[in-house]
């Protein structure tokens, strides 16, 4: 409650851009005074004087001594797009507070908001590519590989410690990944593949498709992996031999992506023939996109990670525990763009949001190991 008071000037100063937006206070009108506002608002006269002295800050109102504090003129002009934004912040800031005051932390309150922008941006996925490119990088990373939440949050998380930095995040799969960065098409690749022979990650498959040279795995994070379903698991699915009853319809990954070669291993471990499951066929690029079929009644079970199924509200039935591995050579390892990711992926942060996104274990997050 206290962290609650400490902030209620934005939800003062808020209240009064509402008004201004609306019309209800025109140019030149007066606000109300500092000590009636306070006791509208049940709180100190310096909590409303932060409020008003923010509002000037973004060019809103200004005071006059004698004359209160009044709507400025040019208040909602296009060159003051200040309060747009500090509007949108403060609206952020009572989301923060709201999920603070609820029990949640305010990393678990990050994760919350890179998830709904990662389901937003995952609707809006027209192209067959699953890419999001970004724009205007001045310096940056090009990443290809597997898809995954907490690779939003090292984009988010890098372009605020260094907003000159950018991470162009192209989701291809984690066989795609490792022959663009074979092609130099990209700088990081983000791994999962299982070897069955080895019962490992990732390291066979690199020293097959970049043979020769020396490169780094770094230890991105473990999470869970397993079977999607709607909550309450009312098909009673225990484990991949279930996905052939006639019952069941699936939701698959693409060919290429981790959890795909993962699961194409175990049916043949099982002497189940992949495409007499119902659904097989059905492809999707994103554990997110597996999830939202799921949730909107499409199939009644798919492949994914605890994240993706957490964000929509479903079960998931957990079958292994996978290691997930950020893929740089060592020419782009020393560059000012790599280490500040590597920053970002070993900082207590970033492992505080990515546990939050939930199915995740960081005890080994930001390791290295090197492949020659």
């Amino acid at each position: 409650m206290d962290r609650l008071k400490t902030y209620l000037y934005l939800e003062i100063a808020e209240s009064v851009r509402r008004r201004i937006v609306s019309g209800e206070l025109q140019p030149g009108d007066r606000l109300p005074p500092v000590r009636e506002m306070a006791q509208h608002w049940g709180c100190t006269p310096g909590t409303v004087s932060r409020a008003y002295t923010q509002l000037s800050r973004e060019g809103l109102v200004a005071g006059r001594r004698g004359g209160g504090t009044r709507v400025q003129p040019d208040a909602l002009k296009a060159e003051r797009p200040t309060w747009q934004w500090a509007g949108l912040v403060n609206r952020a800031e009572q989301f923060l507070l709201e999920a603070v005051s609820g029990g949640y932390t305010p990393a678990q309150a990050q994760s919350a908001l890179s998830v709904a922008v990662s389901r937003w941006q995952d609707l809006q996925r027209g192209d067959a590519s699953g890419s999001r490119p970004a724009s205007g990088v001045a310096a940056g990373l090009r990443f290809a590989g597997s898809h995954d939440l907490a690779i939003e949050l090292v984009g988010r998380m890098l372009s605020e410690e260094m907003p000159d930095v950018r991470l162009a995040i192209q989701y291809v799969g984690s066989l795609g990944g490792l022959m663009a960065l074979a092609r130099g098409e990209a700088e990081v690749a983000g791994a999962h593949l299982w070897d069955e022979r080895g019962d490992t990650y990732n390291v066979p498959f690199v020293r097959r498709l970049l043979p020769g040279r020396r490169v780094a795995l770094l230890t991105l994070a473990h999470r869970s992996l397993g079977l999607i379903v709607p909550p309450g698991n009312p098909q009673g699915l225990r484990g991949l031999a279930d996905l052939a009853r006639p019952d069941v319809r699936l939701v698959n990954r693409q060919p290429g992506s981790g959890t795909r070669v993962w699961l194409d291993a175990q049916l043949k471990g099982l002497g189940i023939p992949p495409r007499s499951l119902p659904g097989y066929e059905r492809e999707e690029l994103t554990h997110l996109a597996v999830a939202r079929a799921v949730e909107q009644g499409e199939a009644t079970v798919g492949l994914g990670i605890q994240a993706a199924a957490s964000a929509y509200g479903l079960d998931l039935v957990p079958l292994a525990r996978e290691q997930y591995d950020l893929v740089l050579p060592e020419s782009v390892w020393g560059s000012l763009a790599a280490q500040a990711l590597i920053e970002v992926v070993r900082s207590a942060r970033f492992k505080e949001a990515v546990v939050a996104l939930g199915g995740y274990d960081t005890s080994e997050t930001g390791s290295e190991a090197w492949i020659s």
